[in-house]
């Protein structure tokens, strides 16, 4: 089976477990990029759930060779909430029994990033912070 067979193979699999998946590819970094669910600030952490624990079935079922993850979350095709990534030894040491499901988990909630540029808030408009007098309170 070729790199690419694989990759598409685990397409369908991350989609049964809710991964909106925009682009896989890759076989050694394994490159996936999803659109979240959940468009905030931050990377929403079920969702890597969902992605590592489609990955890791995959693995235990011998249908898929660990390898280095690294996961791209967007709000919308070009615009990069932020990455996360998951090492091969982790899903091996997970499967060995070396390290607990929270431990992997852990781990790869150590690595997300999300993206400087998330944007103003929506609820602030960009200069009202500015223009407010502090209050008594602060002094």
């Amino acid at each position: 089976m070729t790199g690419d067979e694989r990759t598409a193979d685990l397409e369908p699999e991350l989609r049964s477990y809710g991964v909106s998946v925009e682009s896989i590819d890759g076989d050694d970094p394994l490159e996936l990029t999803y659109m979240t669910a959940f468009p905030g600030r931050e990377i929403h952490r079920g969702e890597i759930g969902r992605a590592l624990n489609a990955l890791i079935d995959r693995a235990e079922a011998d249908e898929w060779e660990p390898v280095r993850v690294e996961g791209t979350v967007v709000r919308s095709p070009g615009d990069v909430l932020g990455t996360w990534h998951a090492e091969a030894e982790w899903f091996e040491a997970l499967a060995r029994y070396e390290i607990s499901e929270t431990e992997f988990s852990s781990r790869v909630l150590a690595t997300v990033s999300h993206e400087p540029d998330a944007g103003p808030d929506p609820e602030v408009p960009d200069d009202a912070a500015a223009d407010e007098p502090d209050s008594e309170g602060d002094r």
